[in-house]
């Protein structure tokens, strides 16, 4: 077990965004991505690298193993990171089809997850993660603008905040 919390990543809505006016286009860039083009935060990188000074980083994608064959090179980031697998079956346990590859990778080690499709199935359980004393944090991004400063300030300053 590290001594870092975990961060849970995803990556569409928050490193690629999506749903911005094509006149009020963030900064950023295009790459493709098994031929689909995605548009990639400019701040993206450093935001992660900043991140991974008080968190163990993971990918919790559906992309997948694919986020570590283009993103570490795309964004400036010194290595892969682990990522999860997620079951594609129809009848999971969870109402929201991260939640078991989560519990099942971060266990009882305490984590914050940046995404952009909270909902109400994972305020429950992030409340319910915290009620009996493992620290959880969840960050929600708007797709167009993804992750920001004030969300990385927020993460790191919970991480901060965590019993040693």
């Amino acid at each position: 077990m590290g001594d870092k919390p975990l961060l849970f990543v995803d990556v569409d809505g928050v490193i690629s965004l999506f749903g911005f006016f094509s006149d009020a286009r963030p900064a950023g860039h295009f790459e493709m991505v098994d031929g689909i083009a995605h548009y990639l935060s400019a701040t993206a990188g450093e935001h992660l690298r900043r991140l991974a000074e008080g968190f163990e980083p993971v990918w919790c994608t559906g992309w997948e193993e694919k986020a570590n064959e283009y993103l570490p090179h795309a964004l400036g980031l010194p290595g892969p990171y682990p990522f999860l697998t997620f079951e594609r079956d129809v009848g999971r346990t969870r109402a929201h089809w991260k939640l078991d590859a989560i519990e099942a990778h971060a266990g009882e080690r305490p984590l914050a997850w940046i995404d952009d499709a909270h909902g109400e199935a994972c305020e429950a359980w992030a409340a319910g993660r915290a009620a009996t004393g493992v620290p959880t944090l969840l960050v929600t991004t708007a797709p167009a603008t993804g992750m920001t400063d004030a969300d990385v300030d927020e993460l790191l300053g919970w991480a901060e905040r965590l019993p040693c």
